[in-house]
Parts: structure tokens; sequence; C-alpha cells
């Protein structure tokens, strides 16, 4: 347990930030969950419905430091050629 008061606010405020990244990595996990299982199914109207929520929840990720910038592009395209693979 911290002693120094400043030292116990540190814990507070990053338990509220653990829970806050928590949620976020949650969103990020059903997002691609949704995408690959729209992709899975091969309907391209579904797949592109999911590639724009996919490509919000990480814009949004990579906007409060969850996760870097080059991760969310990597990803991004990624699953933008799984859905072209289908689509073609």
């Amino acid at each position: 347990m911290p002693n120094l008061k400043s030292a116990k606010k540190r814990m507070r405020q990053n338990e509220v930030r653990h829970d806050r990244n928590q949620q976020v990595r949650t969103r990020l996990k059903n997002a691609r969950r949704t995408m690959m299982d729209t992709l899975e199914t091969k309907d391209a109207a579904a797949g592109d419905a999911a590639l724009r929520d996919y490509s919000s929840v990480l814009d949004k990720a990579v906007k409060g430091g969850i996760i870097k910038k080059n991760t969310a592009i990597r990803r991004k395209t990624n699953a933008t050629n799984n859905l072209r693979k289908i689509a073609s």
C-alpha cells in the first residue's frame, strides 16, 4: 500500500485508466471477431459495414493511446484486403 498522498492518488488513477483501457480492448476484440465472422459468411455488404465499424474502433483506440497508429493501419489494411478477396 502506498504511504504518500500522491502515491495513493496515482494508484486510484491507474485503476480508472486500467478499466477504461480494458473496455476499449474488449471493444476491439469484439469488432475484430464480428469482422472475421462476416468474412467467413462471404457477405460483402455485411463485411463492408463490419469493416467500417472495425476501422472506427481502431481509430478511437489510437486516439486514446491504447494501440499505436501503425498497428491500427496494419489491421485495417489486412481487413480490407481480406474483404476484397471475398468481394471479387
